[in-house]
């Protein structure tokens, strides 16, 4: 998938998360079947462009420089010095097992090794991390309103629990809570492109698929079951 066709991509799973977004907001004054069909018509629809849009790693692919042969960073590009021009960031030092008469030079009597390895930490200074846009009463907020909708219906038994675990029993789960559970990343998301003027897209797009992963898929997938419970039956 090239880039053209990756920011397309990830310019709809916007437009998609913000409908998402203002539909969960507006849960107050909707309909309860019209909220429900609505939540049915999303919630697939977002689960298969976070699944299937998947954007290269930050560090793959990219493209040095620095004017010697020597394929340094196994990418075939050719570099051989410490600092390569990357996709990601101009004058980026190279984190590559360098010759040492091409890497930091080093006293003779230096007892360090030339191929020091590099801490997580250092790699984790390459991440940029987001601020959160949603605070606790926004959510309780957002999630009243649809327990309020709801009503009895917005209690269903869940077996994917990580209490289920512990339990021979279904356990108790919330469908405004799972809402509210998806509404808070896809917030952020679209939040984090607004501020930057779509600048952070790709930014953005990573760590709220990285969240994705880590529990809100999960989270659809189970609600998605009870909503389609509420409205057929």
């Amino acid at each position: 998938m090239g880039k053209e066709e990756i920011r397309r991509r990830l310019l709809g799973i916007t437009a998609l998360a913000a409908e998402y977004c203002v539909t969960v907001e507006n849960a107050a004054e909707a309909e309860r079947e019209e909220f429900v069909a609505s939540m049915l018509r999303l919630l697939p629809r977002i689960y298969i462009e976070f699944n299937d849009v998947s954007l290269p790693d930050k560090h793959s692919g990219r493209h040095c420089h620095c004017g010697d042969d020597d394929d340094c960073c196994g990418d075939g590009t050719g570099c051989g010095s410490g600092h390569c021009d990357h996709e990601d960031g101009i004058g980026e030092e190279c984190h590559c097992h360098h010759h040492e008469d091409r890497h930091h030079h080093q006293d003779e009597d230096d007892d360090f090794d030339e191929y020091t390895p590099i801490s997580l930490e250092e790699e984790e200074d390459d991440r940029t991390y987001y601020p959160s846009y949603i605070d606790e009463d926004y959510y309780e907020n957002v999630r009243r309103h649809i327990e309020a909708l709801l009503g009895p219906d917005d209690v269903f038994l869940e077996t994917f629990e990580e209490d289920m675990k512990y339990s021979d029993t279904p356990i108790a789960a919330s469908v405004s809570e799972c809402l509210a559970d998806i509404f808070q990343p896809l917030y952020n998301f679209i939040s984090i492109v607004k501020e930057t003027d779509g600048d952070e897209l790709e930014g953005a797009y990573r760590e709220c698929k990285e969240n994705f992963a880590a529990y809100w898929s999960q989270t659809l997938c189970n609600v998605l079951r009870a909503l389609n419970h509420l409205f057929y039956n």
